[in-house]
Parts: structure tokens; sequence; C-alpha cells
């Protein structure tokens, strides 16, 4: 078997609700749409952990947080757990990354041979939240309510200079695979900053959502005391008291998300001309790294295993595997050993550790049950939270707070907390059970706890005196790029041309 060619398109905070078998209608999304209709569409995918770098880090590796002690956006993702690049590139592969990964630590590269761009965020520990210190803000990096208050229209701003240059390299890349230089397969990982707030969209794609009719949430605000105690602490930690949201704010803030979602889809679609232009043919993978709740019930941005926070848009297009809608609840840590399986790649020195299970066998018509878990060990929260989907159950526990059990067919926007209710008290002890035999959740709380009191005491360290940051630098070497005098002129242009010429 050839191996196939393997494209990844991730994108940051994209709400998977919106995605209910691919892109939702009314969204402008010619290009995701397009995908989609040859896509196994799985309907309920959920994120291992509901923030970037946990959640990044899970779905290279095949590990929960508790497993790859990648906890929140400041914790290192240690350099000697295999990714799906490391395991494609040992079989083979070219690897590259055109985009954000949020990888901490000194190893920026994980398994890529090659990294187009630079990150979008800090690669440090600065970022460390501290449970020693319950209910502290640290107001220089913690999400906070003016990327609500500051919704509209730019022409430019940070994510876009960002999300142009991603697109840009990517596409680059995609003609430079053309030219045949290198005969080895390919995996071209595009990962893209938005729809991630703040909510600030260029006015072409603005415009297209001027009489939309979800500029709403379906659930509106609700009182502070009205809210779990979770989702309280997500309100302190996003400094809500500070802001006056009006339901203007509100409206702005989801338009411009989806204006937002209509700018990916040109960037994608620029990557998928290239491809289609030439003539390469590649496995697709479209995902996220977790959702946005976008005013739902009051709470924005994540942090949360609520619908809206946890669950994202998963597609996946390559032979063997029937284009239709997945049911079936699954995790973004099934991506690594999907991936290995399409390439035909083994994983079995690890595999006893992996926790990600391959999709293959769902696009092809089998059936799995097992639990989907999620866990939370980050800013907003004070000990760890952890979940599973179990059917149309899903679990919420954390030691601080009273258990939450939702059924999320009869109940999808998870307003009635049926843990408390004997009519469940044995669908409750079942997953309890399982929850109980899968986490230890006191072991879970001190793994983090030493954690993060290990990065404060590195991070203050490092910064004081010389200081060498770990920001990952693309290489560009002027000198063997377009023409050089060590260069012939003849074989340059021939070997830059795709098509050849006769």
């Amino acid at each position: 078997m050839t191996a196939p060619n393997i494209l990844i398109f991730m994108v940051d905070q994209l709400n998977g609700t919106l995605f209910p078998d691919g892109p939702a209608d009314w969204l402008h999304a010619p290009n995701l749409k397009k995908l989609a209709a040859r896509s196994t569409r799985f309907a309920n995918a959920y994120t291992a952990s509901p923030l970037c770098a946990p959640g990044r880090a899970s779905f290279m590796s095949g590990l929960l947080p508790s497993r790859s002690r990648v906890y929140d956006n400041a914790a290192e993702f240690a350099a000697d757990i295999p990714t799906y690049a490391h395991h494609l590139r040992r079989a083979g592969y070219q690897t590259c990354l055109s985009g954000k990964m949020h990888f901490v630590g000194p190893d920026q590269m994980h398994g890529f041979e090659e990294r187009l761009t630079t990150d979008i965020y800090p690669a440090d520990f600065g970022w460390t939240p501290d449970y020693r210190k319950p209910g502290e803000r640290i107001d220089w990096w913690y999400h906070n309510m003016g990327s609500v208050t500051g919704a509209g229209v730019a022409e430019i701003s940070n994510q876009m200079e960002y999300d142009d240059e991603v697109a840009y390299h990517a596409t680059r890349k995609v003609y430079d695979l053309a030219r045949g230089h290198d005969d080895r397969p390919w995996c071209l990982t595009v990962s893209f900053t938005h729809p991630h707030d703040p909510y600030v969209a260029r006015k072409k794609y603005w415009d297209l959502y001027e009489d939309c009719e979800h500029l709403a949430p379906q659930v509106p605000a609700m009182e502070y005391d009205d809210h779990d105690p979770h989702a309280q602490r997500i309100f302190d930690a996003n400094d809500w008291r500070s802001f006056d949201i009006t339901e203007e704010d509100i409206r702005k803030s989801r338009r411009a998300y989806f204006a937002n979602i209509s700018y990916l889809d040109d960037k994608i679609g620029e990557v998928m001309a290239a491809l289609e232009t030439t003539r390469q043919e590649a496995v697709i993978l479209f995902v996220s790294d977790h959702g946005d709740m976008l005013g739902e019930r009051g709470l924005w941005f994540k942090m949360c295993f609520y619908e809206g926070s946890s669950r994202v848009p998963l597609m996946v297009s390559a032979p063997g595997m029937a284009p239709g809608r997945i049911e079936a609840p699954v995790s973004t840590i099934d991506v690594c050993p999907t991936l290995c399986d399409l390439a035909g790649v083994s994983m079995d020195e690890v595999a006893p550790w992996v926790e990600g299970q391959s999709l293959v066998p769902l696009g092809q018509g089998a059936e799995r049950d097992a639990p989907v878990a999620m866990e939370y060990a980050a800013e907003a929260s004070y000990a760890p939270l952890v979940s599973l989907r179990y059917g149309k159950w899903k679990f919420n526990r954390c030691a601080l707070d009273p258990d939450q059990l939702f059924d999320l067919e009869a109940d999808p926007h998870e307003l009635t907390n049926l843990a408390g209710d004997p009519a469940h008290a044995g669908t409750l002890a079942q997953l309890q059970a399982k929850a109980e035999a899968r986490w230890d959740l006191d072991a879970f709380d001190a793994q983090v706890r030493e954690s993060q009191a290990r990065r404060w005491v590195v991070y203050e360290a490092l910064r004081k005196g010389g200081y060498y940051p770990w920001d990952y630098q693309p290489l560009q070497k002027a000198s063997e790029r377009y023409m050089r005098n060590h260069m012939d002129l003849n074989v340059v242009e021939e070997n830059a041309r795709f098509p050849r010429g006769e």
C-alpha cells in the first residue's frame, strides 16, 4: 500500500455545536461544506481538555492531560512523548507545521521536521496558574470580557496577521511539495488561531452576517448565583464585574465570530485550491482544539465541559472511510491513532499508554460505546475537573463541587442537573464508578500542584539576568532561495516549475 499524504487543518476555539453534520446550513463556509460532503463527520467529538495547550498536546499525543502533564497553557510538553509527527516521521514521512500548536518548553518541534512560522503564544512558563492562591487573577494574561465589549470590524489584527501568514506559508509549501524534490509521503499540519477571540473581523466577512438569525444565544445570561460553582469561578477569572455587557455587545461578538469562520473558510480554500491545482491527493482531517460558549448562559470562551466549550468539529476525508455522519461520541485523543492507522504506521511500542483509539473502524460501519473522557486543570479551576460522555449522558466531577449529570438528548443545553434525581440514581452510580475507576482526583490534584510550584520557581529564575527565549524562530536561508550565483539558472527555473516544461 502506498502511504497517503496527509493534510491536517486545525482551528482554534471553534464551537462544535455549529457543526452538527458539517458546517451549519446558515454559515457561509463553502470550502468546509465541500470538504464535509466527502468526509466522515463526527457529530459528537470532544476535546480532551477545553483549553489551547492541553487540548493540542492531547490531540498530538493521544494522551489526556493527566498523562501528558500538559495541564494548562504554560505546562511543558515533554520531548519524550511521541506525537503523530514522530510516528509518521519515523515511518518515512516528511512532517511540517504551519501555524499554532502552543508548545511550551524548549522542544518546539515535537516530531515536525520543519516549522514554517513561529507560534502566536509564548513558549515559557509565564502563564502558569497557582492553586495555592485560589481566586487570584493574573491580569496581564487571563481572559477578560474586553473581547466582548471590544467586538467589531477591523481590517488587520494580531490574529489576522498571524493567520494570513499561516495560510501563505502553507499554500507555498503545498506548491513546493508538488515539485517532487522529496519522494517521501508528506504530512502537513496547518493550524490557525481563528475564530478565537478577540471578536474582530474584516468587513467583507462581517457583512455576510448582517441579517443572521443566530446573533442571540439560545440560553440567555443567568444571574451569577444561578450558575454552578465552576461557572462562577470562570466569571471571576474573566473579571466580569468590571464590564457592562450589553445585548449589542453580545450580537457583535457572535457576528464577528461567525464572520471569522468564513474568513477561515477562505484561508482553508486557498490551501485546498493549491492541492487541487497541483493534482496532489491527500487524506484531509479538520478539527478544533476546543469550543467557545459564545454567550450561552452568559459564559464566553472555554474552560468548562458545557457543550459549547468542549464539543468540537471533527471531519476525516480518507479512502476507506465512508462519507456520512457518525453519532458515537469520540475524542481529539483519537486523532493520533487515526492518522497512524490511515498511514499504515504501527503504534504498538507505545500502544499500552496511548488512551485514544483509531476512528477508522467507525468510518467503516463499526460501533463504539466506550465513554469519552475529558479533564481540566487550568485557570478558573482550583482543583482538577473530569468528565465522561457516555451514550446520551454527560457526568462531571470536581472534588470542590457537587456532581453533575446531564441527559444531552432531553436537555441539550444542560440546564437540568439530574445528579440529585432519584429516578436517575442508577445511571449516576454507574458513571461515578466509571470515574472513580479512571481517576484518583487527590493524586491528580497533587500532581498539578507540584507541576505549578516547580514552574513558578523555574520561570522566576530564568527571567533574572540574561534571558534566552524558547519561542520558535523560523529559519529562512536566503542564500538558498530563488536564484543565487552558486546555482545554475536553468536548473533553478526547471526545478521550481510545476508542471515541468516539455
